[in-house]
């Protein structure tokens, strides 16, 4: 190799530092630091004292929250604090309406067992049994067909779709997709499995967005109506939907984000200038404040929805399956959602999440959580919300949290609610 050569790589050598350097630097000058939690609490009322000074007082805070806490079968607690909508003066309240995004996956995966239990499918079959055009480029010649578990659990080797997801959005008025022509769509992009099906679990919306679209094969019915029909209304989750009707509206919270992190900066390179435009309604104090929005795609990043409506999902799983006389699953399907079938999820950043905790597994479903007890959990996350819902079956204890900033910690919290004694 030429002297000029060895010279030209070191320079470009040098610059691929610097820019790493730089970019390190950005990311830990820009990356929000909302109020950080105790340690611990001692009393209910110092752990209000910290949610209503952790609300609305510096940009990287979330504006609002709402939190609900179960326990032995009834709502022992519900409350709002700070902002549902700042600029507009609306208070979080327990009936606050929040995107929920991810928190959504339990409710698809219970779908996908109420089928199940109906004979319409089987976990452990093929995909592509349910859905022809799914087709994917296996690792060798011996890997297992990626079945329906494989999507449960996250081990379907399909990669994720982030940061692409944030630009699979529509407004009011914009025409809703049909999931199964979405994922049909979609899938050639993420065709080539990352790892072999069954050998770890890495979280992926692409395996939850097909998992609607084999609802919808499966039983004849959008994967939109199905929940409404089997999962919503059967557990009286009345101000849980897919879109704001009026009464939904007027407990509407705003979505909200520092004006300047690195998710505003990632931002305009994944959404197109129309959609940031229809997007950021108004910017206040360091905050900017979204316009409603919805996900294309809703099996993995659903509903809008309030913390007293998720917990009565929470409550059917606390109840083996069952709530109000309504049984939405059977025992035994509870039970495999929580307590089999478990992969470890290696080295992902949702492990990195959860990394206080002794273990934690990717459930059929769920995350199942080794501490010093075990907890059933799922959060979900985007611009503007963040949620994450959680079960202690042994305790017959549960919570869900909702906020409508980008920062909430959430983890942290819920691990405060756990430790009173209720």
């Amino acid at each position: 190799m030429s002297f000029k050569m060895k010279r030209t790589l070191r320079i470009i050598g040098i610059i691929i530092l610097v820019l790493v350097v730089l970019i390190g630097v950005g990311y830990l000058t820009l990356t929000p630091r909302p109020l950080k939690p105790p340690q611990a609490v001692s009393s209910l009322a110092e752990l209000e004292g910290y949610l209503e000074n952790l609300t609305g007082h510096n940009p990287d805070s979330p504006p609002g929250l709402s939190l609900v806490v179960v326990k032995d079968g009834e709502i022992v607690y519900q409350k709002g604090f700070g902002m549902a909508d700042g600029p507009r003066d609306i208070p979080a309240t327990a009936d606050t309406v929040y995107n929920t995004f991810s928190m959504v996956k339990p409710l698809t995966a219970a779908a996908i067992f109420q089928l199940q239990e109906q004979g319409l499918l089987n976990i452990d079959d093929p995909v592509a049994d349910y859905l022809p055009f799914f087709e994917v480029q296996y690792p060798s010649q011996n890997s297992e067909i990626v079945t329906i578990r494989h999507l449960l659990n996250h081990s379907s080797g399909l990669s994720n779709n982030v940061p692409e997801i944030l630009g699979w959005i529509h407004f009011d008025g914009d025409p809703e997709w049909n999931q199964t022509e979405l994922i049909t769509q979609k899938l050639p992009d993420y065709a080539e499995l990352s790892y072999e099906p069954g050998s770890k679990g890495v979280y992926t919306n692409v395996g939850y967005m097909v998992l609607s679209a084999v609802i919808e094969a499966a039983s004849g019915q959008t994967y939109q109506q199905y929940m409404i029909d089997h999962v919503f209304k059967p557990l009286g989750m009345d101000q849980t939907s897919w879109t704001y009707d009026d009464a939904l509206i007027d407990q509407e919270a705003a979505g909200s984000n520092p004006s300047v992190d690195f998710q505003a900066m990632i931002l305009p390179l994944v959404i197109d200038k129309d959609q940031r435009k229809s997007l950021i309604r108004e910017k206040v104090d360091g905050v900017t404040w979204f316009n409603r929005v919805y996900m294309d795609q809703k099996g993995p990043t659903g509903p809008i929805s309030t913390v007293t409506d998720m917990v009565r999902f929470v409550m059917a799983f606390l109840n083996e399956g069952e709530l109000d006389g309504q049984r939405i699953l059977s025992e035994e399907s509870v039970a495999m959602m929580t307590n089999e079938s478990h992969v470890l999820p290696g080295n992902t950043p949702e492990a990195a999440a959860y990394e206080n905790y002794d273990q934690m597994y990717h459930g059929l479903g769920w995350y199942v959580v080794k501490n010093h007890d075990i907890f059933i959990a799922h959060g979900g996350g985007g611009p503007g919300f963040a949620a994450d819902m959680r079960l202690y079956p042994d305790r017959e204890l549960g919570m869900v949290i909702i906020g409508n900033g980008t920062y909430l910690p959430k983890r942290e919290i819920l691990d405060l609610v756990a430790s009173l004694d209720w």
